[in-house]
């Protein structure tokens, strides 16, 4: 029963999902590998050997804690021009001397001879894995000049991936229905919530049984306590930073937690901490709505636009099209069926980047015409799925898993139909799809650990916060809230497209945080991009 469209899209930056979108098959796939333009790594380099082993900080920490924050990173060449290492981190960082779990990194050392540190990159999600990020496409995350500059480091946050990671259904097929079954029922109706909240309870039981204690520690604030522990067992005595979407919540909280610890951190598609699940729903159905309007008024010009009408006829013909599946799904030639909630997934992915709208009008034209194919392969790369029916990273259960802990609310049905009424009226596309997802994490065996509010991290160093005016997924007046709430904030507005903006814009934003990260320099004002 499919549950992954639930409320609260995946906070990954544009990057994460152009890494992804290399992997979809067939002809869409080789279209959308030549449009990113995402390169690997080159192998001209290698560092000495002496650079194999990390030297710690050596700073003063908390008895029991020494251990990791002094562990000594042996690095190993892996790939033409990367080095991998891992390292240890108590589960309990209140427990220390309990049990353990790994984290996963890999390096680019500084391709200069005069290296100024690490800069440790997330990607988003939460659930994305910074690993592959740097692995696959390190100059699509960071340009030549911070590559020269610093040793780039991603890192998979705990539980997720190459880290010891969640796990629920080990069983590909068990996790293919969860995500792309059909939940019966009229969605809101008692028969489809019923059976989302056992489909849901299933879930959760299962990832408690298969991970373990884990499970509960899986959440931003631990997360922040890793990252603090790799900048010492780096050698860093401050951090330097560049978190992309659900990256700059696991920013803010790192600058909450150690203000005294912040170097230059950079928060791109900045997520308010503070908002609500419905207010981030429903600014993320505004959003993703509005990027759609957006790529119906650039369709109109294209020769291979399936729409003829206008932009309301199109919209209407749009949100025809997602009922009439969840009445009649169309079947692919896997035998799964595309319901609405499948398609809605596939529809968001290429709205992340405007380079991408041109599969917009494939996915459209094709299921206009019966044909789930490209609607499956959009979908399967969102969700991580391979063609043979494996899944390659765990970044469902993860984003799953990390969110529940995060915060949540327990599933009220009256409260549920309520809110799905005003998400209606705010965005009548994707308002419905992303309405009633509370029974998703109602049941979670785990308690949350972190409360939605504001930070300030008062005493933290400067930090960039970035916002892009139509981002869909992390919507600008988070920035703008983010960059006020934070007493050492600094607003960057792109006046464009697309999720987030770093290396994927224009000159100026590039400047601007080039000058922060290398020379430390904080624009006087907003640039406005």
């Amino acid at each position: 029963m499919s549950r992954r469209t639930r409320t609260g899209l995946d906070f990954s930056s544009d990057a994460t999902h152009g890494r992804a979108r290399h992997r979809l098959v067939g002809a869409t796939a080789a279209a959308l590998a030549v449009s990113l333009l995402l390169s690997g790594c080159v192998s001209w380099f290698m560092p000495p050997a002496s650079d194999l082993t990390s030297t710690p900080t050596g700073e003063s920490v908390a008895p029991g804690l020494e251990r990791f924050y002094q562990q000594e990173l042996a690095w190993a060449t892996c790939g033409d021009s990367l080095q991998c290492a891992t390292a240890i981190a108590p589960i309990d960082w209140e427990n220390p001397e309990g049990d353990t779990l790994e984290l996963a990194l890999v390096r680019q050392t500084a391709r200069g001879n005069d290296s100024i540190g690490s800069l440790l990159v997330n990607p988003g999600g939460p659930g994305g894995s910074g690993f592959d990020f740097i692995n696959d496409s390190v100059d699509y995350a960071t340009s030549e000049a911070l590559q020269s500059k610093f040793d780039v480091v991603g890192f998979d946050p705990r539980g997720v991936n190459r880290s010891t990671p969640v796990s629920c259904y080990s069983d590909p097929a068990e996790l293919d229905d969860y995500i792309y079954g059909i939940t019966p029922g009229e969605k809101g109706s008692d028969e489809w919530i019923a059976a989302a909240t056992q489909s849901s309870a299933q879930f959760a039981e299962r990832c408690f049984e298969e991970t373990g204690p884990l499970l509960g520690f899986v959440d931003t604030p631990s997360a922040a306590r890793d990252l603090d522990m790799l900048r010492a067992a780096l050698g860093d005595t401050t951090l330097n930073y560049l978190g992309y979407s659900y990256g700059t919540l696991l920013g803010q909280v790192y600058a909450e937690i150690f203000p005294e610890k912040t170097g230059r951190l950079v928060l791109d598609g900045a997520v308010d901490p503070a908002a609500s699940e419905f207010e981030a729903t429903q600014a993320q159905a505004k959003g993703f709505e509005g990027a759609l309007d957006a790529f119906l008024v650039d369709c109109a010009g294209a020769g291979d636009c399936p729409f003829t009408g206008s932009t309301e006829q199109s919209r209407a013909l749009i949100r025809t099209l997602l009922d009439r599946l969840d009445k009649s799904p169309l079947t692919n030639a896997d035998g799964r069926q595309l319901g609405s909630a499948t398609m809605f997934t596939a529809i968001i992915l290429p709205l992340y980047s405007q380079d991408n709208w041109a599969y917009l009008r494939q996915l459209f034209t094709t299921v206009l015409q019966g044909d789930a194919s490209i609607a499956f392969d959009l979908a399967d790369s969102y969700n991580g799925r391979d063609a043979d029916g494996t899944y390659r990273e765990n970044q469902t259960e993860a984003f799953i898993a990390i969110n529940c802990l995060d915060a949540r609310q327990p599933a009220d049905n009256a409260r549920m139909q309520e809110q799905a009424a005003a998400l209606a009226i705010a965005a009548p596309i994707f308002g419905p799809q992303m309405s009633y997802g509370d029974p998703g994490c109602a049941n979670w065996p785990v308690e949350a650990k972190r409360e939605r509010v504001a930070i300030a991290a008062p005493g933290a160093a400067d930090m960039l916060v970035i916002g892009t005016t139509n981002d869909p997924a992390t919507p600008y007046e988070w920035a703008e809230t983010v960059a006020k709430n934070l007493d050492s904030g600094h607003l960057i507005t792109y006046n464009g497209e697309g999720h987030t903006a770093y290396n994927k814009s224009n000159a100026c934003v590039n400047s601007v945080v080039e000058d922060f990260l290398l020379k430390g320099v904080v624009p006087a004002t907003d640039p406005d991009c």
